[in-house]
């Protein structure tokens, strides 16, 4: 499966969104879902000109969700403060 598929896997079809970052089921973080896909073909423009898309997650629950990607929380793989 790839996340950049232009075409929806089947288990999108049953996504709940999600009003907060993971499972809306069983609370499971998005880097716990069995698979992913991002809805690129379609992007929303923001207020301030930015773009979001919806990312799919199937949950190891068996629950299919999604939430906007400029929902996601920070990552702690990504530094806060960028070296000078």
């Amino acid at each position: 499966m790839n996340a950049f598929d232009p075409t929806p896997p089947n288990w999108t079809n049953s996504a709940t969104h999600a009003h907060h970052f993971y499972c809306p089921s069983c609370r499971a973080t998005c880097s716990e879902a069995q698979a992913v896909w991002i809805n690129r073909r379609a992007p929303v423009i923001t207020e301030t000109y930015l773009r979001k898309w919806q990312e799919f997650y199937q949950c190891q629950c068996g629950q299919a969700w999604w939430a906007w990607s400029s929902d996601r929380p920070p990552s702690d793989l990504y530094p806060k403060e960028h070296p000078e």
